[in-house]
């Protein structure tokens, strides 16, 4: 980024860089005619006998235009006559200066009589009459290339007798700052140093701001960046070695710190030499020296500190500062207190959930706290907007930290993460429905601050997951990060590689039963699931979508080390959560409880006793149970269809539990059809499109044909004989046809001879099922005939697949 200004006015710049929402100047509705009777006006009440008060709304109009206002020598000469006047007034004074510094800007070679003549009349007249234009004229006058070195001079003095303490209060605002700025990049250094002692005194105790703190940064890294181009070496030392060489107790810490980082961009763009190690040395030895101060004092209370006061103020403002700054340059050093600064920064002054949550609790209670203005202008703020670069210098500095600050910002990014579940699903039960606004600003803050947490997880799995530290490190980190995660899923919106990197490394850390145990009992309990954060409102779990996030989280990372999971840990943690949440509304919930269902039965372990009934089969009973109570309302037909494989494939051969199973199958897939063609008699006819609920079941049901095991199918094929024969025909036939189809197609040498016969007598008893009526109203010969086409299907009205 260019240290010089786009503009030639260095205020301007200034505040641009600043990030201040301070509107220029509007000058689209200041017309040529009017700039031209504005001069005119202006000349007029020179030249009239009558001395007459300046026409201070013209002045106006031209200070308006500054942007596009062409000052010729001409008018240049007419607003020092106007200077000269006795009709000049304090307020006419600002804007003659404004106009002066215009011309002085703008004109590639100022007239020196101009410019002596105009510092002749402020410090014969006006010296006492301050102003931030005066101060801004004098500063550009000693810039100015055509003034002489003595009236650089004198200009130099009296902007330093302007300045001194006992004249009073000065307002940081960017005319000042520019002044001082111009005055410190002059060729002469006459008061560099009181100047510059001035410039430090301008905030007192918990005073200044973030703007305050970046125009200092760039005014800084502007003038090093002249005064170097000029080959003012000699007061770029004597400037530097001042302001950053010994520690003055009346300067503004953040003001220093921002000066310092202002004048290492400068040197780094320029390249300079070991001609000036000791100046930069100097530098980065006065913000070190500030930011260790500075976490010395934080770090006692944490990013969760609530203290309050100017001192703690001047200490959020620096730290502030420290996060910008440091993102405005390249890494300094491998500072321990720089990069503890920065995770303090980010967790306490970019990403303040912690303190904006109390806030609101404060306000719920009438104590005041945040509203949705405060929140709205932190989304827009300067700071929230370079969170994404602040981050990204943290990790750099996390990889030449030392361990022990390693470990310290690492506990603060988890404990962090950990607080925003707590603090936000508080929040959320509180607000919903009622102050959405607020609810919205505080998410967006979190979902930026979720990008935060997952980058430097990564950055932390690329350093510590391999072979150069133990196991037990690599599995504590791992194990952190993930309930880390877990705390801040909800404000995963949108696909990360950075993300799914991570997890695939750290999953892949936890591996054995301790680490696995660990897991699995960080995860919310069943009486904290199913109780609200706050006991004065109406809770209803499945409506907490943040912690519904979290255990979705958990329910889906599970079943990728379930084998390594006892099962009595399992039973006690793990079971409870699963089953409560299979009866969650959102389909892709349930499904990843069923998941966990299915990769618990699909395991291979089996540290069960022969002489006991083992934890699957008894969790089978209840599974069957809870899925078909909620089946098709809210049980998922996927998840619940891949439980019931799970079931029938991996429990022993002819388990009880499989009986059942089958049995409540056959029981729910009778109750639905009845109900169905009961009150629809066309029902079949949606068989054949989309499937619905008992259709699906059905289906499920003659897929298990071709799955469980042989001691169980006969009784599965006797059930399913019972239920086809109680179809209505044209459903039958469907069911029949899709029957024929998949034995056909089947490879199974072993059960395939039996399902021919068993189709076969299916079709007859279906058959004679359909007819039964009429075959006690026929005669014996029609019923020999009736069974003859049965006997013969090519003569029957059905249409059937070659077995």
């Amino acid at each position: 980024m260019s240290s010089q200004p786009q503009t030639p006015f260095l205020e301007q710049w200034l505040t641009t860089r600043s990030g201040s929402t301070t509107a220029a100047k509007a000058t689209a509705k200041t017309t040529a005619r009017a700039i031209i009777q504005a001069w005119t006006a202006l000349r007029d009440s020179l030249q009239s006998p009558i001395p007459q008060p300046l026409p201070l709304h013209h002045l106006q109009t031209l200070v308006n235009s500054q942007s596009s206002l062409h000052v010729a020598q001409p008018q240049a000469s007419l607003l020092l006559h106007l200077l000269q006047s006795k009709s000049i007034s304090p307020t006419s004074l600002p804007l003659l200066s404004t106009l002066l510094y215009t011309w002085l800007r703008k004109s590639a070679n100022p007239t020196s009589t101009i410019i002596d003549s105009a510092l002749q009349t402020l410090s014969d007249s006006h010296l006492d009459s301050f102003s931030p234009e005066v101060l801004l004229l004098l500063g550009a006058i000693s810039f100015a290339p055509s003034a002489s070195h003595n009236t650089k001079t004198r200009c130099l003095d009296m902007m330093a007798r302007i300045l001194a303490p006992e004249k009073g209060k000065l307002r940081a605002e960017p005319r000042v700052l520019a002044g001082i700025g111009y005055a410190l990049s002059s060729s002469v250094d006459a008061s560099c140093v009181e100047i510059l002692d001035s410039l430090f005194r301008i905030w007192g105790k918990g005073e200044g701001c973030v703007a305050h703190g970046l125009m200092v940064l760039y005014l800084f890294d502007w003038v090093v960046s002249n005064l170097i181009g000029f080959g003012c070496l000699d007061k770029m030392r004597v400037l530097v070695l001042e302001c950053f060489g010994s520690v003055k107790e009346h300067y503004a810490s953040f003001a220093v710190f921002m000066a310092a980082v202002g004048v290492l961009r400068a040197l780094e763009r320029r390249g300079v030499g070991s001609d000036f190690t000791r100046v930069r040395e100097c530098v980065v030895g006065r913000i070190e020296g500030l930011v260790s101060g500075l976490v010395s004092r934080v770090s006692r209370f944490g990013y969760n500190d609530n203290d309050e006061g100017d001192s703690a103020e001047e200490d959020r403002l620096l730290l502030r500062c420290v996060a910008l700054g440091l993102a405005r340059t390249v890494a300094i050093s491998g500072h321990s207190a720089l990069f503890v600064s920065l995770a303090l920064a980010l967790l306490s002054e970019i990403f303040p959930l912690p303190r904006l949550y109390r806030s609101v609790f404060e306000r719920s209670r009438g104590l005041g706290g945040v509203d949705v203005k405060e929140i709205r202008e932190h989304l827009d703020g300067v700071l929230f907007k370079d969170a994404g670069a602040v981050t990204a210098v943290l990790c750099s500095q996390y990889v030449v930290a030392d361990e022990e600050n390693k470990n310290v910002v690492e506990n603060l990014v988890w404990e962090y993460s950990r607080d925003v579940y707590f603090g936000h699903r508080q929040a959320a039960v509180m607000l919903k429905g009622e102050k959405v606004e607020l609810l919205e600003g505080l998410e967006k803050v979190a979902e930026s601050a979720f990008l935060m947490v997952v980058v430097f997880a990564l950055a932390v799995t690329k350093h510590k997951l391999n072979s150069n530290f133990a196991q037990e490190i690599q599995m504590d980190v791992s194990l952190k990060i993930l309930v880390s995660f877990s705390c801040v899923e909800y404000f995963r919106h949108v696909r990360l590689p950075e993300y799914m990197e991570t997890i695939r490394k750290v999953v892949a850390g936890v591996k054995n039963e301790d680490a696995c145990t660990s897991f699995v009992n960080s995860m919310p309990s069943y009486a904290d699931l199913t109780n609200g954060p706050d006991q004065k409102t109406n809770y209803l779990w499945s409506k907490d979508e943040v912690q519904t996030a979290r255990i979705l989280f958990y329910l889906r990372v599970i079943p990728t080390f379930v084998e390594c999971l006892p099962s009595l840990v399992f039973r006690n943690m793990v079971v409870p959560t699963m089953f409560l949440y299979m009866e969650h509304p959102n389909g892709k919930v349930a499904r990843a409880s069923h998941s966990v269902f299915v990769g618990f039965m699909t395991m291979g372990k089996d540290s069960e006793k022969n002489d006991e009934v083992s934890l699957k089969e008894q969790l089978v009973f209840h599974y069957v149970q809870r899925s078909l109570l909620g089946y098709p309302g809210i049980t998922p037909f996927e998840g619940m269809a891949s439980g019931v494989v799970g079931i029938v494939q991996h429990l022993p051969a002819g388990s009880p539990a499989i009986f059942y199973c089958i049995h409540s199958l056959v029981e729910k897939a009778n109750q639905l059809c009845s109900e169905v063609f009961t009150y629809e008699a066309d029902a079949w006819k949606k068989w054949q499109g989309e499937p619905e609920p008992s259709k699906k079941l059905m289906d499920l049901l003659l897929r298990l044909v071709f799955l469980v095991d042989i001691q169980v199918l006969p009784d599965l094929m006797k059930l399913l004989a019972q239920l086809i024969t109680k179809l209505p025909q044209d459903a039958q036939n469907i069911v029949l046809n899709e029957l024929y189809s998949q034995v056909a197609d089947s490879d199974d040498v072993v059960r395939k001879p039996t399902l021919v016969s068993w189709l076969q007598s299916l079709a007859y008893l279906c058959t004679k099922a359909t007819n039964q009526n009429a075959v006690n109203r026929k005669s014996e010969s029609e019923d020999n005939r009736t069974l003859a086409s049965i006997a013969d299907p090519l003569n029957s009205g059905r249409t059937t697949a070659r077995l």
